[in-house]
């Protein structure tokens, strides 16, 4: 009910007798004590962030101090560890109520306050809370917390509820009767305020006169009047700044007024003060500091607005702020970081408003990390280029490799290239900078990678590496990729190259080279069709602009031959169809070439021939017989018998015949000529110019002799001229004769001549002077003419001489490049290198390599001996694992079944002996009762022995291990839930599945969990990095404790043991740094040793305390005692990397990498202070402040840390804190920034022991756990839960199961779907325990052996026969592409290969037969994949046609782009060569060791079959007769029964198509066989045999355990199975 206003006044009371004034009195006191109780539990849930109970039941729930711990863990955690609160979850409290343990968690609390100060006075007694005899003071010391949290500013502030609440009449009745039981008085809460500002101070009426001055002066409203007040030392005030004077004094009256509105609701105003009205000195300091913050962001704000780096710089410094991290070098980052988180809020809120507090250290924090990421990456860059001046590749890949200068993957194998191709860059540049590192060492490191797929003759490697846009290869053609290949492989074989690389120069001129070949042949091949429709037209101007074509490659073809090329091109076409019978037939380029030239050739002999004629009739015309003779003898006229002695013959003779055609009009100058094909050819005696065409419009010459006349004339004249020849070989001796008689004559005529030359004697002389000059120019013009008559023989004489001097000099310069032949090779490697590099940059960077590059190392592909060896015997592995897998499957279904018979045997046994001692003898009367009571496990729950029982356990085996083994179900159902309950769901469900982590498994699936569900924290609520520092994530949280349990205890005992024992050790110990308290000291031990009062002050401030050199003197002494102190806790840690339990480091390197995946523009700082935050601040940290509470040092019973030496560990831990964070002293601590180089230093050491603490290896290393592990694990994973914790995750995954598994074809929701409805907890655990009235159902155990529903080796046929076409096909065409050219797959697939490419193609093949041949016989049968690796070049061409249609309609590939999708896949094959015979080498070594354990578990499943089997045989003879009352050789009793006596029973139901009346006529005969458990009932009807049934005891059994009540026998008479068991049992069973 709502509590009644103050409205009556006295008249009211006067009405009111004594009791009921009492009782008002009561109820006034119960509704205030309420509010106060609500207003405690508000601020406690802003505290706490979570819900808590109802003011009426918030003193029981703070009785087991839970709460209390958790608000001392908020505002000093390191007092208050999580992991020191006592039943955190309140699990035992709610099970068994208050332990004396829960008592520990009160004293935390209490030790929490007084660390942070709060005066003793507001302090209760534990017992006031646990045994609940003073609650108000409780929620009074509360209230009083609030406040004094305020006024520091580490908590809001507590909002006054009185009369603002309702309360129903019974609550507040109980109250009231509550406070009266106890005799409890209300504390004064409105006093808490004076109380604890006298308290505080230690002139109690100043600080009150000042306190009351500032309120005055608010109420006032001159700003000038409240800053005075405001800064009256007396008031103990802080932080005061006078431009913020108007909004301190608008802040305080608006506080002051809601205050004094509260203090009017309250009916008590006689008991109220002053302070009920009035600000205290603790709700002053708060608002101030409130106005502070606020003052410093809106100066933050107006520096970005401004865009000053200097400002905000300026403004983030200062100390109302308190920010960490902050760095005057880093002022423009801090700038461009904050802007960008401004612009961000105002986009997501629409406007423009401040940035937070957090938000601020949230950007300087990220800032900060950007900008250690740009220094860092400078500096590596600097570090490069020394590196690269020194000229050592080692010392060059090594930093190339450096993180932090963020570039490309760099290849140790390829140091020399680096280091030569950037220290030729250097010179060329100067300094390289990180953007020209980056671009060369990617273009390296791809001609790197083309040269290695190139040795490795990987052609699927090399094409993506040469398609890599990094290689920087311009016009790189798929479809030629396999010539690229093949062309470089031949570049590097021509070369001889062992170790050194091609360069990037190689690579693209080999690239040019084949495209210009591609290129060539294309367009020749289409000028080919063009030349074959040109003659296809008849057209001889077409077919000459065809043969023109500069693709046709046809040299010498000149425009008169046009008409000739058409002609001997089309009869060769004729003839070609003619000969091969083809219409169709086309002349090919060869045919084509030889047409053109024997057209060029018939058109030179025609010309020659014509010139020779032309040259004779011109000689003719000369008259000249000599030269006639002469050019007669022209070997391209080709005239016969023509003799040089009848030259003035053919003179005459042609003279004649030209006379004869002579006309003298004719001038034309076209001659006709026949050839001997009978066509003609014309030539124009002027131009010396001939054609094949009668030139249109011109006549021809017909005075002109032709050849033929020519040869007519010739022919005569030789005639003659042998005639004459034949006459004058008779008259030989005339000519003797005459010749005589001129010797006469002539002797006669010289003896004169000499008389007359010997009597002219001088003149003689000079006549013979003149002769011999006539001579000897005679001689020389001879010579002369001899020279030009010979001159091709000069010019040959001379070029000889010529080829002698050159090849002197080539000889001189070849000998000068032998003797530098080491430079020239560095040279030609370099431009082979860059070749190399570019191309294998495409093959490994581009998406899409084109199939040139592909080609070049394809050969990469080509497995060798050791390979083939190693696959073999890897699937051979493969092939038994699975095997073994399915048989031990196998056995184990069988020994399932096994157990299950064994079970109801067993069952069976006890049923009968219950059912024995209850009825002795099977009547009509009990058959129905005894029918029910044979019925095995009837309401036993799950573990009864029925299949519907068993199907249920089953369903709950296989949800509990997908839950186990697959973490995302987990880890969504975590974040389904309120945040209250992770916690407990975490410890009673979670870890119970896991079994606390105590086996190799258990441990590697928890971390499984952890990291699956850390990843979705972040993922779905971090939205900034320091999220995770300022928030307290749920996974981080429960890591933490779970890991700072066992060992995780023991090793925080093995880092800081000693260390923190040696400084409680050491009691002469002093590391106070506060100046004040230094002073304070001093001045005591002065007046104590002395004996005489100081005239110094006592009260000082730190300013003033530090002027005193004997203060600096003890501050200096404490300082270096902290540093030392702290370098020894600093090295502890950082030297116990490997102490730190492996699951907190494998988280850390969790949240490390997945921050840096969600956050990429996050510096490296940022991520590393979180992840520092998680090793240092929540894991090592409050073992550091309070390692009594962590056991980390051994304490007597009762004992305590004494204040110095908590007080030493808190000042170590705030140091280190410091250090972690990277956070610099400033402020109130001016006096200790001298530690804040030794800050820096130490925060350094912090990186790199963050950085070694998170390189771990993988869990499955780690634990050794594989995909196998729980096929080879003999015994099954199980895990005990309650029955409770079963129904509640059953109900939970029922809620949730859309949100956790979104797809329905889950297999997570097939197991919900197999367990059916929510069941409760009687049907779980059997109607018989729970009618036996046990307190506590939900709480009993069951045992669960985790089972994998889903587990089986089946592969998908089709997939399967999808993967080994896509493979062979893949294997195929990398043979293909090796030796055949084609820049596409369709033009490789469609042109046959040559004979060289089909030899080198053989080639290949042979060896690698001979590599087959070498394959042991029993693993030839496992290369399927090389089946088809032997199949000639043609034939492979078809089946990789054939495949590629295939793959094409099953969508794996596409003709439109060229089959590029299969030439990605031969490349990326290329790339993963290397890494795939190193993950292969893995796989053999992990499956050897399955095998191995999969035998011993065969082995073991074997070994219990064999025990199964025989405990099935002894209790199955427990059935038979006893042999001693039977006897050795005597036949087996037998039962004999009518119809009737079976149906009195209850045995028999009824026979089909029998009347009852003849029952009596039907005998059945039960004979036990000679095989225990096996039984023959023979049916006879009036004596005569009818049928024989052979019945199985155990087959009855499973009829039962299927819960089937009646069986057929001979498929007419129906039995009831329970009461047939039970006859063979009481008749047959051994007692």
């Amino acid at each position: 009910m709502e509590r009644r206003a103050a409205g009556p006044g006295w008249a009211a009371y006067e009405r009111l007798t004594a009791e009921e004034m009492d009782e008002q009195r009561r109820q006034n006191v119960a509704y205030q004590y309420l509010c106060r109780l609500e207003e405690a539990k508000r601020w406690m849930e802003a505290c706490l962030k979570e819900e808590l109970p109802s003011p009426v039941e918030l003193e029981e729930s703070l009785r087991n101090g839970v709460l209390l711990a958790k608000l001392g863990h908020c505002f000093a955690p390191s007092v208050v560890p999580l992991k020191k609160i006592y039943d955190v979850e309140q699990l035992r409290y709610q099970a068994t109520g208050l332990h004396f343990r829960h008592t520990d968690n009160i004293n935390f609390w209490l030790s929490a306050i007084a660390h942070i100060g709060l005066p003793s006075t507001f302090f209760p007694e534990t017992t006031d809370i646990y045994d609940k005899k003073n609650m108000p003071r409780v929620v009074y010391c509360i209230h009083a917390l609030s406040l004094f949290l305020f006024r520091l500013g580490l908590a809001p502030q507590i909002h006054d509820l009185y009369g603002k609440v309702k309360f129903t009449a019974e609550e507040l009745s109980n109250m009231a009767s509550e406070l009266a039981k106890y005799g409890l008085q209300l504390p004064a809460f409105s006093k808490i305020g004076g109380i604890l500002a006298n308290e505080l101070s230690v002139d109690e009426a100043a600080v009150h006169a000042a306190v009351l001055a500032i309120n005055e002066a608010v109420e006032r409203g001159v700003v000038e009047d409240t800053l005075a007040a405001l800064q009256n030392p007396s008031a103990l005030l802080e932080n005061l700044r006078e431009p913020l004077a108007a909004v301190y004094q608008e802040m305080l009256a608006q506080a002051k007024m809601e205050k004094a509105a509260n203090a009017r609701n309250h009916d008590d105003r006689e008991s109220q003060d002053i302070y009920d009205h009035y600000l205290t000195q603790a709700e002053i300091q708060g608002n101030i500091n409130h106005v502070n913050v606020h003052g410093a962001l809106e100066v933050v704000d107006d520096a970005l607005e401004r865009q000053s780096p200097e400002a905000l710089l300026k403004a983030l410094q200062d100390p109302a702020l308190a920010l960490r991290g902050v760095r005057r070098d880093f002022a423009d980052w801090y700038l461009e970081q904050l802007n960008s988180d401004r612009e961000q809020k105002a986009q997501e809120l629409g406007l423009v408003e401040l940035l937070e507090k957090e938000e601020v250290q949230a950007g300087v924090a990220a800032a900060n990390t950007k900008g250690d990421q740009e220094q860092a990456m400078l500096h590596a860059v600097q570090r490069i280029n020394k590196a690269i001046r020194r000229r050592v590749a080692a010392d060059t890949v090594k930093e190339l490799m450096c993180p932090e200068a963020q570039l490309p993957p760099v290849y140790p194998v390829a140091s020399s290239m680096y280091q030569l191709e950037l220290a030729v860059l250097q010179q060329q540049q100067g300094e390289l900078g990180q953007e020209e590192l980056f671009v060369a060492v990617e273009m390296l490191s791809a001609v790197v990678l083309i040269n290695r797929a190139l040795e490795a003759r990987d052609a699927s490697g090399f094409w993506s590496s040469l398609v890599n846009p990094a290689t920087g290869l311009a016009e790189v053609e798929g479809e030629n990729a396999q010539r690229y290949f093949d062309a470089l492989l031949k570049l590097r074989q021509e070369r001889g190259m062992g170790e050194d690389f091609l360069s990037w120069n190689d690579l693209q001129a080999t690239v040019s080279q084949v495209n210009a070949q591609t290129q060539e042949e294309t367009d020749r091949v289409l000028a080919v069709s063009l030349i074959n429709e040109a003659l296809d037209k008849g057209s001889p101007e077409k077919t000459l602009s065809a043969l023109l074509l500069p693709a046709a490659g046809l040299d010498d073809v000149s425009l008169p031959v046009a008409p000739r090329y058409h002609l001997l091109l089309v009869a060769a076409k004729r003839q070609k169809a003619q000969v091969t019978g083809d219409p169709g037939a086309v002349l090919w380029l060869e045919e084509i070439r030889q047409g053109v030239v024997r057209a060029n050739q018939d058109t030179n002999t025609a010309q020659r021939m014509a010139l020779g004629v032309a040259a004779i009739n011109q000689a003719i015309k000369e008259g000249k017989a000599a030269q006639t003779e002469r050019v007669l003898r022209n070997p391209a006229v080709a005239l016969r018998g023509v003799v040089p002695d009848c030259a003035n013959g053919y003179q005459r003779a042609l003279e004649s015949a030209m006379a004869k055609k002579q006309r003298p009009a004719d001038t034309a100058f076209w001659v006709q000529h026949d050839m001997k094909d009978g066509t003609a050819y014309y030539f124009h005696l002027q131009t010396f110019q001939g054609i094949w065409e009668q030139p249109p419009g011109c006549p021809l010459n017909t005075s002109h002799l032709t050849r033929e006349e020519i040869q007519s004339a010739v022919t005569k004249v030789t005639a003659a001229y042998d005639r004459q020849q034949l006459w004058k070989a008779n008259v030989g001796f005339v000519i003797q004769l005459q010749a005589r008689l001129r010797g006469f004559l002539v002797r006669q005529k010289f003896a004169e001549h000499s008389h007359f030359l010997r009597t002219w004697l001088p003149a003689v002389i000079k006549i013979q002077a003149h002769w011999r000059g006539y001579r000897q120019r005679k001689i020389y013009l001879e010579w002369l003419q001899y020279f030009k008559a010979n001159l091709d023989a000069i010019i040959k004489i001379q070029a000889w001489a010529r080829m002698w001097a050159a090849r002197r000099q080539y000889l001189r310069r070849l000998h000068y490049f032998q003797k530098n032949v080491n430079s020239i090779v560095k040279i030609q490697a370099f431009f082979r290198a860059r070749k190399a590099q570019d191309d294998y940059r495409i093959l490994v960077h581009a998406p899409h390599p084109p199939l040139s590059v592909v080609r070049r190392f394809a050969h990469l592909l080509n497995q060798s001996q050791q390979d083939f060896l190693a696959e073999a015997e890897l699937l051979k592995l493969q092939e038994e694992v699975v095997r073994k897998i399915r048989s031990n499957q196998q056995l184990e279904q069988d020994l399932n079944i096994m157990d299950i018979k064994i079970g109801l045997l067993v069952k069976n046994r006890i049923t009968l002996q219950e059912v024995v001692s209850h009825c002795k003898k099977l009547t009509k009367r009990n058959k129905e009762q005894l029918s029910d009571m044979m019925v095995l496990d009837k309401q036993k729950g799950l573990k009864s022995l029925s299949k519907e029982k068993r199907q249920k356990l089953e369903a709950y085996q296989h949800l509990f291990y997908l839950l186990q083994t697959q973490p995302i179900y987990l880890a969504k159902l975590i974040f389904q839930m309120p945040q209250n309950k992770t916690t407990k769901f975490m410890e009673a469900v979670i870890f119970s599945l896991y079994n606390y982590a105590s086996s190799r498994r258990e441990a590697y699936l928890l971390l499984q969990l952890f990291k699956t569900a850390l990843q979705e924290e972040i993922k779905s609520k971090v939205e900034q990095p320091q999220d995770v520092v300022t928030g307290n994530p749920t996974v981080v949280r429960l890591v933490v404790r779970f890991y700072r349990n066992g060992r995780g205890q023991s090793a925080l005992q093995e880092i800081l043991g000693k260390v923190i024992q040696d400084v409680l050790e050491d009691k002469v110990l002093s590391v106070h740094t506060d100046p004040v308290h230094l002073y304070k000291n001093w001045i005591n031990q002065t007046e104590a040793q002395t004996g005489q009062r100081s005239h110094l002050p006592y009260d000082v401030t730190p300013e003033q305390a530090l002027s005193h050199p004997e203060v600096q003197r003890r501050l200096d002494i404490a300082l270096r005692n902290l540093l030392a102190m702290t370098d020894k806790f600093l090295l502890a840690i950082t030297s116990s990397v490997d102490q730190i339990p492996y699951g907190m480091r494998y988280v850390a390197k969790v949240l490390k990498a997945t921050l840096a995946e969600k956050f990429p523009d996050a510096t490296d700082s940022e991520v590393y202070k979180v992840v520092g935050n998680l090793l240092y601040y929540r894991f090592l940290n409050p073992a550091v402040v309070a390692p009594d509470a962590f056991d980390i040092v051994a304490m007597a019973a009762g004992g305590a840390l004494a204040a110095p030496q908590r007080h030493a560990l808190g000042a170590v831990a705030q140091l280190l804190q410091h250090a972690a964070a990277g956070k610099a002293f400033s402020g109130q601590s001016q006096h200790l920034r001298v530690l804040n180089d030794y800050l820096e230093e130490t925060h350094l050491k912090f990186r790199k022991f963050i950085h070694r603490a998170c390189q771990v290896p993988e869990p499955e290393e780690r634990f050794a756990v594989d995909e196998y592990s729980d096929m080879v694990a003999v015994a099954k994973p199980m895990v005990y839960i309650t029955v409770g914790e079963l129904v509640n995750t059953h109900r939970l995954l029922l809620e949730h199961q859309d949100c956790i598994a979104p797809d329905h074809q889950d297999p997570l929701h097939e197991l919900l779907e197999d367990l059916g409805e929510l069941p409760t907890i009687p049907d779980l655990i059997g109607e018989s325990i729970a009618a036996d009235g046990h307190t506590d159902l939900s709480k009993l155990e069951v045992s669960l052996t985790l089972t994998n529903k889903f587990e089986g080796l089946e592969a998908d046929a089709d997939d399967s026969n999808t993967r080994s076409l896509l493979l062979s096909t893949k294997q195929l065409l990398a043979d293909i592409i090796q030796f055949h050219p084609g820049d596409t797959l369709k033009e490789i697939l469609s042109l046959s290969a040559s004979r060289e490419q089909e030899a080198a193609h053989k080639q290949l093949m042979s060896r690698r037969q001979a590599c087959t041949a070498q394959t042991p016989e029993p693993l030839r049968r496992h290369r399927s994949l090389t089946a088809h690796s032997l199949l000639p070049l043609a034939e492979k061409q078809r089946r990789v046609l054939r495949n590629l249609r295939r793959l094409e309609a099953l969508g794996l590939v596409s003709a439109r782009n060229g089959y590029q999708g299969l030439v990605d896949e031969l490349a990326k094959d290329i790339r993963n060569q290397h890494r795939h015979r190193h993950r292969r080498k893995a796989e053999l070594v992990k499956l050897q060791a399955t095998l191995q354990g999969l035998s011993t578990k065969t082995t073991f499943y074997e070994e219990q079959g064999d025990y199964y089997s025989q405990y099935i045989r002894a209790c199955l003879d427990h059935l038979a007769p006893d042999s001693k009352s039977s006897g050795k050789g005597k036949k087996q009793p037998s039962l004999h029964y009518t119809a009737a006596q079976l149906l009195e029973k209850g045995v028999l139901v009824e026979i089909e198509d029998l009347p009852a009346s003849h029952f009596r006529n039907v005998i059945f005969d039960i004979t036990p066989g000679d095989e225990a458990g096996k039984f023959e009932v023979n049916a006879k009807f009036l004596g005569v045999d009818m049928e024989r049934f052979q019945l199985h005891y155990q087959d009855l059994l499973q009829l039962q355990y299927e819960g089937v009540a009646v069986m057929k026998l001979f498929n007419k008479a129906k039995v009831n199975v329970n009461l047939l068991i039970f006859l063979l049992n009481k008749k047959f069973l051994r007692k």
